[in-house]
């Protein structure tokens, strides 16, 4: 997505001449003829202004007024001044109100860009900055998410919700939908902000370390034990832990976690006293939970417990309108990282990209873009830049089409299932109930894709823990292989 640059200038030529040399490289252009207008269109951060070229010499709001004003509203806007007269005094006053640099008119279109490259860049590297020290002091809320698609409002209304309290929060949703940054944000917008996140991947510990890293132990408490462990719950007082993968824990750590959590106490391997803890308790899964205790698998009563206020994060097929801003933001912290000068996707890449379904979601778009960020020859990333997308593009599956059949013009119900496997009328020519054509068609989906729920739910658009549901709900036929 091209970047948007605001020239503020009352001479029509200049505003031209620079509207021209913007366009000519690549950047989108928009004009002002005064400070009044220019400041109107860039003092608000959802208006889409990244930098902005000043006249300082103009009628009405001078250009240093208008410069004040934004350096007040807008102080991480990049500002470049532009003036006729190139007095020392005029660029150190221009400075010290916030621009970031300054050249003399006539200026060559070639100094110009580098001049707006380098803001961009410097207004990329400085964002970046600021988002990593937020994260690191456990202070990133729901502004750091990029959530401007519809399925993601959701998420957002409750994650806020949620961050008012100390509610248990279970957020559900794919694998590498970006459960954890949900929870970043939970804690961020909470009156725990700034204390400790502690995160624990319940499917990453061997089953024999679980209860020791999760509760502490005391010194020789176990072979191998030669110091003392706090543990992650007594490391998280005073903030958050997020257990992801939640559904991992072994049965006899479940037990244990039950009591932790009803009691505010953890016992750590070998100790002859429990120690009260202060932690808010954010849990993940990509599983179905209920699936797991009816199945035995998940305890009912820690299910419950955790499961008190439940946010689904959908997966990136179904926020497809996220896909141009999660790309701007991962070429702007790779080009920080790996010191690359990428200034975007290019149009054609953007269709590519936001036609492919995503399997493996927000992760795997950031590592498609990381691959391309690095290898890219061009300014701007190319379709040829990604080719395991390309490579990986399914083809369309539709479903088998029924014969032509000749039937009565006043036979619904035969018209019906000549049309479609599904039947949406009655043998009397009544329309059938709501659930009981959602459930055919679901076992359709079901026999269709042999019973890869995955697919299933790709291919019907939502989420896996909702399918599961309808799948108990409608006593569905699944095969056992496929049913987790």
């Amino acid at each position: 997505m091209a970047k948007t640059v605001l020239v503020i200038d009352d001479d029509p030529t200049q505003r031209r001449l620079l509207q021209a040399a913007v366009e000519k490289a690549g950047f989108a252009c928009r004009t002002a003829p005064d400070g009044e207008s220019g400041y109107e269109m860039a003092h608000d951060p959802k208006g889409g202004v990244d930098v902005v070229l000043l006249d300082l010499i103009m009628p009405g709001l001078s250009g240093m007024e208008t410069l004040e004003r934004l350096s007040e509203r807008r102080p991480e806007l990049p500002v470049i001044v532009l003036t006729a007269t190139g007095g020392i005094d005029t660029v150190v006053q221009s400075i010290r109100a916030g621009a970031i640099d300054f050249f003399v008119k006539p200026a060559s279109p070639e100094r110009v860009i580098v001049s707006i490259r380098n803001a961009l860049k410097m207004s990329s590297l400085s964002g970046e900055v600021k988002r990593l020290s937020r994260k690191a002091e456990g202070g990133m809320d729901f502004s750091d998410m990029i959530a401007a698609a519809p399925a993601m409002r959701q998420v957002v209304k409750l994650g806020s919700r949620a961050a008012k309290s100390d509610i248990p929060v279970l957020i559900l949703g794919e694998s590498g939908v970006g459960k954890e940054v949900v929870a970043r944000c939970i804690q961020g917008a909470s009156e725990r902000a700034g204390k400790p996140f502690v995160t624990v991947n319940c499917g990453a510990i061997p089953e024999n370390l679980v209860e020791s890293i999760l509760f502490g132990h005391e010194k020789g408490a176990f072979t191998g034990a030669v110091a003392k462990s706090l543990g992650k719950f007594v490391e998280a007082d005073g903030g958050t832990l997020f257990l992801d993968e939640i559904g991992e824990l072994p049965q006899d750590i479940q037990v244990k976690l039950l009591r932790v959590l009803q009691e505010g106490e953890v016992d750590a391997v070998g100790s002859r006293r429990p120690t009260r803890v202060d932690v808010r308790i954010i849990s993940a899964t990509n599983r179905d939970l209920a699936q797991q205790v009816s199945e035995g698998s998940f305890r009912e009563d820690l299910f419950y417990r955790l499961n008190v206020f439940p946010v689904e994060v959908p997966a990136l097929r179904e926020r497809l309108e996220d896909i141009p801003a999660l790309i701007d933001h991962f070429i702007t912290r790779f080009n920080a990282a790996e010191g690359t000068k990428i200034i975007g996707a290019g149009e054609e890449t953007l269709k590519l990209l936001c036609a492919y379904d995503w399997p493996g979601n927000v992760r795997q778009l950031e590592n498609a873009v990381f691959r391309a960020v690095v290898l890219a020859e061009d300014a701007y990333l190319r379709p040829e830049d990604f080719p395991q997308i390309s490579g990986l593009m399914p083809e369309v599956s539709e479903l088998p089409a029924a014969p032509e059949t000749p039937v009565a013009a006043n036979d619904a119900s035969a018209q019906t299932d000549a049309a479609s496997p599904v039947a949406i009328f009655d043998e009397t020519g009544e329309m059938r109930e709501l659930e009981a054509v959602e459930r055919d068609i679901l076992q359709l989906a079901i026999d269709h894709y042999d019973g890869h729920m995955s697919e299933v739910s790709r291919r019907l658009g939502i989420g896996r823990s909702t399918l599961y549901r309808k799948v108990r709900e409608y006593q569905l036929n699944v095969r056992e292989r496929e049913a987790g």
